[in-house]
């Protein structure tokens, strides 16, 4: 959360001189004198009064970037003692000794923190994610080997929530034993013999895989700020791009594999893949911190990876951008009474709605793409080879509408231009009978469509950073998860055996959905823009002594605070 007015930050320099003289030094990243009670938001467009240059490296230059030796501290309510005593760490956070409002650091140092935590914990989810995806992606692989012949049905698969454990054990127990569960029965669909078995596999790995992404996004909001959080998850989905390409070359190796042992190819698939999975498991155990204050450990050294001087950055920095991340501990877990509060902040439903529809048009032609493709005459080989062009271009996608968003700072528009993306090409696969093109032109089409940028990451962080609060942003992430996968069960069942090989049916629905997507993006715009303006109307309605006395007093939490602006 960014402060959007600030008082007088005179007495910043009996802490620092610098740090006063830096911020005022050029006009446009002055902080206003005034006597505001500090708000708090989840907007990306902050006051531009306040001096809120991006560090070096930082994605987001919308300022001339500062010298290194220039103080990096941002302005926040902890500057003002009367708005900070509402603001305070609870004292059983895990932080809390790492606290201290009057620290300074220069951009230097918080660049080298941030590299490190990108090295230390950005890379290793990553890999997690990778891995998980390898897990999905084998039943696409193993779709081109007859294995539905095998078997003999398709199926659908939903993953469940895990979020509330996560957040009893924490994070850093969870996650790897999830891992170490779903990859043991990966392996097991070695053994698949029929239908009983298969649904029996695959519906204990969507219960193990559940609120895997959910629990990676609250972990990694510990140790990174919004802005840095959406460009973070746009490389994490791509990791899973990634592994979706990695996973078409290895699955046309292991595929070959076929007549092995007497078996089938997939079999071997599921094997070699699921005992990927479980050796990062086991390392996961090791290589996952509770959190910033808690890296030291038998595997990560006695002294952890961070000096004190670090945790202190890394505390302060995100606490002065957020103060809500302090307001829970890392292994307390949600009551039913703030789950119940979580689930009812109707504030948060339209993102939810976002994530019910705006990957259906583009899920849909995706999931049944190898099959298409072997439908156009490709062989296992070349049809595994040929979805790769698409994966590489959904990646570069991904990544600049997630830098875009956070430049432009308007995150519902490129939802719209990504519905827009795909609207024509909807258009042409509904209109134009793919079976009777050419298959290449056929095939360049489904490629360009199945590039369109995802912008998953994006609203992933749009909704934490709309919660305001650990409570709300541990539940919300869950459910806008689960209505994602929701999407992904729906998407599933829009192609159907009565309507092929065209789909024409099918592919009206995904046109129809387009055009509501576009509408719920322009509504959930307005519907943010309203409330802020509400909220904005109710607090320039209050004295100074009201404004204090309704921070000390108000029952209001989490984002329904008169003092948050949400981001739109």
């Amino acid at each position: 959360m960014a402060p959007l007015a600030a008082r007088d930050t005179s007495s910043q320099s009996t802490h620092n001189p610098d740090a006063s003289h830096d911020m005022m030094e050029d006009p446009s990243s002055s902080v206003r004198m005034s006597a505001e009670i500090p708000l708090l938001s989840g907007h990306l467009s902050v006051d531009k009064s306040l001096a809120v240059a991006s560090g070096p490296g930082s994605w987001f230059r919308k300022r001339r970037k500062p010298h290194l030796d220039a103080i990096a501290t941002q302005p926040s309510v902890f500057d003002d003692p009367e708005t900070a005593k509402h603001h305070q760490p609870r004292p059983d956070w895990e932080n809390i000794h790492r606290f201290d409002p009057t620290a300074r650091w220069s951009w230097s140092e918080e660049y080298t923190i941030v590299r490190k935590i990108d090295y230390k914990i950005m890379a290793f989810t990553c890999l997690m994610f990778m891995v998980l995806e390898l897990d999905r992606a084998n039943l696409t692989q193993a779709v081109t080997d007859n294995f539905l012949d095998d078997l003999g049905f398709s199926f659908l698969c939903a993953e469940l929530p895990s979020q509330l454990i996560s957040k009893w054990l924490g994070p850093d127990r969870w996650i790897p034993t999830q891992m170490v569960l779903w990859s043991l029965i990966a392996c097991s669909q070695f053994w698949l013999s029929g239908r009983g078995s298969f649904l029996l596999t695959r519906g204990l790995l969507g219960m193990m895989q559940g609120g895997f992404i959910a629990d990676i996004v609250l972990y990694l909001s510990y140790f990174y700020t919004h802005a840095e959080l959406s460009i973070r998850l746009g490389f994490f989905w791509t990791a899973g791009s990634v592994a979706d390409i990695i996973a078409s070359f290895l699955g046309a190796g292991l595929l070959r594999l076929r007549g092995v042992g007497g078996l089938a190819g997939w079999r071997w698939l599921f094997l070699i893949e699921g005992l990927i999975t479980l050796s990062i498991g086991f390392l996961a155990f090791p290589l996952m911190p509770p959190g910033p204050c808690e890296t030291a450990g038998w595997f990560r050294g006695a002294q952890g990876w961070f000096t004190e001087r670090e945790e202190v950055i890394m505390t302060n920095r995100i606490l002065r951008e957020d103060p809500s991340k302090a307001g829970m501990h890392n292994r307390e877990p949600i009551t039913p009474k703030l789950l119940w509060q979580s689930i009812t902040d109707y504030d948060l439903w339209p993102l939810y709605l976002l994530g019910l529809n705006f990957e259906t048009p583009m899920t849909t032609p995706q999931q049944y793409l190898t099959l298409i493709l072997r439908g156009f005459g490709f062989s296992t080989l070349t049809t595994n080879l040929l979805v790769v062009p698409a994966q590489v271009g959904h990646i570069i996608t991904m990544l600049l509408f997630a830098y875009l968003a956070e430049v432009v700072g308007q995150l519902w528009l490129f939802g719209l231009l990504a519905q827009f993306w795909l609207l024509p090409l909807v258009a042409v696969i509904y209109t134009y009978d793919l079976n009777a093109m050419n298959r290449w032109h056929a095939w360049a089409i489904l490629t360009v469509l199945l590039a369109c940028p995802n912008i998953h990451a994006i609203q992933v962080g749009w909704n934490s950073r709309n919660s305001n609060s650990v409570r709300s942003r541990t539940v919300s992430a869950a459910l806008y998860n689960m209505a994602v996968q929701t999407s992904g069960i729906i998407a599933s069942n829009i192609y159907r055996e009565d309507d092929r090989p065209r789909y024409i049916r099918g592919n009206r629905v995904l046109l129809i959905l387009c055009c509501v997507n576009i509408v719920l993006y322009i509504s959930t715009k307005a519907y943010y823009t309203m409330r802020n303006r509400h909220k904005e109307k109710r607090w320039r309605r209050m004295t100074d002594s009201q404004r204090a006395r309704y921070l000390e007093t108000s029952k209001e939490k989490g984002n329904k605070r008169l003092d948050f602006r949400f981001a739109s």
